[in-house]
């Protein structure tokens, strides 16, 4: 049953700016992202899709603006004002963080189960053999063999590696996950079993998501909403398919005639 708290923004971006040293890496982001919404951000390389992410993970502190967050208890806290400890449990339990190089997200010399095992330890689960069957029913869920629990992220496969990277961010059900790029490197048949996955896992959970990538293509196939940035600002923002399929700013239909096929 839905509540009042579900109909107001989960995330809310206000005026965000960031400057390193007199280098722009982005002016005035603002938006709301909603639960169960997706949002792409696209853009060439040096746009300050990447900036922006690490904005609103509160990975890098804004020169200016704010970032809003809904609470589980309906609440509305500014990331910047509350404490270092609170925004690493926000990380533990409400967000998930996805990176493009899936060794940046896994612990590489601990088991595939350890790697899921650790998010519900950070969250107070105990009882190993909760843990462990909730590491094999997650196994499951992106694909992996429950045979393959005990090996390590060492003797997986660049696919496999960023389908347990998913399974350890979403086994603690978090309401907001961040996606850098997630299946850049990837050959073309792994990369659509893996958006297949994700459109699907994160459409079941009704995650909310903000994915940077490259690709157009992906963010059509993710995304509800997309945001177009050129030079650290956003250019463009509106739903997916309206903007993709009639692009008004020359940039965007640049990167759309450019990189979707006709």
């Amino acid at each position: 049953m839905s509540t009042a708290n579900d109909e107001l923004p989960l995330l809310v971006a206000q005026g965000l700016t960031k400057w390193y040293g007199r280098r722009l890496g982005c002016r005035d982001a603002s938006f709301e992202l909603y639960e169960g919404e997706v949002m792409a951000v696209v853009g060439e390389s040096g746009s300050g899709k990447t900036t922006l992410l690490q904005l609103l993970s509160a990975q890098v502190e804004p020169s200016a603006g704010q970032i809003l967050y809904r609470m589980r208890d309906g609440s509305t806290a500014d990331l910047w004002s509350m404490s270092e400890p609170m925004r690493r449990f926000l990380f533990r339990t409400d967000w998930g963080y996805v990176h493009q190089d899936p060794k940046l997200g896994l612990r590489m010399g601990v088991s595939a189960g350890g790697n899921v095992g650790e998010r519900l330890m950070a969250v107070g689960d105990r009882n190993y053999g909760a843990i462990r069957a909730a590491a094999a029913d997650w196994l499951g869920r992106v694909e992996i063999p429950e045979s393959r629990i005990d090996d390590t992220p060492r003797t997986y496969s660049g696919g496999m590696r960023q389908r347990l990277q998913i399974a350890r961010n979403l086994v603690t059900a978090p309401r907001l996950i961040f996606m850098d790029e997630p299946t850049g490197g990837l050959d073309v048949s792994v990369q659509a079993r893996l958006l297949d996955l994700l459109r699907r896992i994160v459409s079941e959970m009704r995650i909310a998501a903000i994915v940077v990538t490259h690709d157009l293509a992906v963010a059509r196939l993710l995304s509800n909403r997309i945001m177009v940035m050129k030079d650290g600002k956003v250019i463009e923002h509106g739903l997916t398919d309206q903007v993709l399929d009639d692009p008004h700013e020359p940039y965007t239909q640049l990167l759309v005639s450019s990189i979707l096929p006709a």
